[in-house]
């Protein structure tokens, strides 16, 4: 199979102060400087592959994954499966950080130098409009894993993270408030919205951002805080672009919507899961107690049987990469439909997803059931299908700092760790490494 992104860092802008080189760990490949789009779309491409791998660990941190404690491996993810951040085992898997930074230094080159160096031309205005909006991702991720949720009246003051917007060697990484990370990530969407003039990009070059993306990101922004009226129209506009979803009742080997290759597929720049968890993790009883096992077609092709316990199969194969769909729109739209009062558009936007994953003759009871549903039912059923279909891939961690910060168990060699309900351990610490590099971090 074609590889998405295979492109290596071989273009680098020169470097010269040392402290920038070593807090981000960037190494200057010989002293080409990038003058043409392919220039600038190989540096672009190396912010892209360096993007950090860390939704599968989160998956981790909630009611999604059980430790299989006779494998292998299961060391390195020990302590974020106990939420213990603050005094890891050295040889622990911590949450990526610097990454985070390298991506947007390649971001912000290419936003510096593109139409500078290679002239304004549509291509030059994408790949300018690109690095906006990866930008914008990465501290979007940042945010999300290491601050509190938005929270209006006291976004303000709370704790965000560094913003880094100008290829500056001698930055002060100072953590900004979550107002001011969230204005930066607003303002970046809106440059980039600007310039990007592609909707869509064939797979293996669909790792890219398109308006298609940025609509879909924005709508997932504006989810996160709460402004659902903004959040309704991203997501219907981004629909607007393309609403196709993938069928599982379409035969014995269906394309799955979190592959590459399908139709539904709007962003394919990270991995569904991480092999390396699948080895060392089982499906948790919750997670599989949410599913139809028969007649909720996802359920044989999320899942598989590992003796008595079922794995996570999204992982398998380098085929599994998403970013943004269309089902994750669909569910933007009928959870802000709902909390904007339009109760029937919320109902006509699930079960237009629900449709496509399930039996017809299981949709048509499910049907009858969710119609008869108050406002407070058919939000947990929009939350419960949001568990269904982005299993794994990161979203639960986000949805419970959203809804509520409920209590967890989790098990380790017969000993119980509990996440309690608002434990400040919701918002995960910045690593020791990243700490130590950037005392501003404490």
């Amino acid at each position: 199979m074609k590889k998405i992104i295979k492109l290596s860092a071989a273009l680098l802008l020169v470097l010269t102060a040392s402290s920038c080189k070593k807090y981000l760990d960037i190494e200057p490949v010989g002293k080409v400087i990038p003058t043409t789009a392919e220039d600038f779309r190989a540096l672009l491409n190396s912010g892209y592959t360096g993007f950090a791998e860390h939704k599968s660990m989160l998956a981790l941190r909630t009611d999604e994954l059980l430790l299989n404690e006779n494998e292998e491996g299961t060391a390195a993810y020990r302590d974020s499966y106990k939420w213990n951040d603050a005094n890891p085992d050295p040889v622990s898997t911590a949450f990526p950080y610097i990454a985070f930074y390298k991506s947007i230094f390649y971001a912000n080159s290419v936003i510096a130098d593109v139409e500078n160096r290679a002239g304004k031309t549509p291509e030059t205005a994408q790949l300018k409009g690109e690095a906006y909006l990866l930008r914008a991702y990465n501290h979007f991720e940042l945010l999300n894993l290491y601050a509190k949720s938005y929270d209006k009246s006291t976004a303000s003051t709370d704790r965000g993270v560094p913003l880094a917007v100008t290829v500056n060697l001698e930055q002060n990484y100072k953590p900004a408030s979550v107002e001011a990370v969230y204005n930066q990530i607003f303002s970046d969407l809106a440059e980039g919205q600007k310039l990007l003039n592609v909707d869509n990009f064939d797979a293996g070059k669909n790792y890219r951002f398109t308006r298609r993306a940025a609509l879909a990101f924005a709508a997932r922004i504006y989810e996160f805080r709460g402004e659902w009226a903004n959040a309704l129209k991203a997501s219907q506009d981004a629909l607007a672009l393309g609403n196709q979803l993938e069928d599982l009742n379409a035969g014995e080997n269906p394309l799955l919507p979190n592959q590459y290759t399908s139709k539904e597929n709007i962003m394919s720049m990270e991995d569904a899961f991480n092999s390396d968890l699948t080895k060392i993790s089982f499906i948790a009883p919750h997670l599989i107690g949410i599913y139809n096992q028969e007649n909720d077609k996802r359920f044989a092709l999320y899942f598989g049987r590992s003796g008595s316990r079922y794995i996570g199969k999204k992982g398998a194969s380098s085929e599994y990469k998403i970013s943004f769909r269309n089902g994750e729109l669909y569910l933007i739209q009928a959870e802000a439909a709902l909390q904007t009062g339009n109760l029937s558009v919320a109902l006509q936007s699930l079960m237009a997803l629900k449709a496509k994953r399930l039996t017809p003759a299981y949709f048509a009871t499910e049907q009858t059931r969710i119609s008869g549903l108050d406002k407070a039912g058919l939000l947990q059923e929009i939350l419960n299908e949001r568990e269904r279909e982005l299993a794994l891939e990161g979203h639960r961690w986000y949805d419970l700092k959203r809804y509520g910060q409920p209590e967890l168990k989790h098990t380790v060699n017969g000993v119980t760790y509990t996440l309690q309900k608002n434990d400040p351990r919701y918002v995960i610490r910045f690593p020791q490494e990243a700490i130590t590099a950037n005392p501003n971090l404490q």
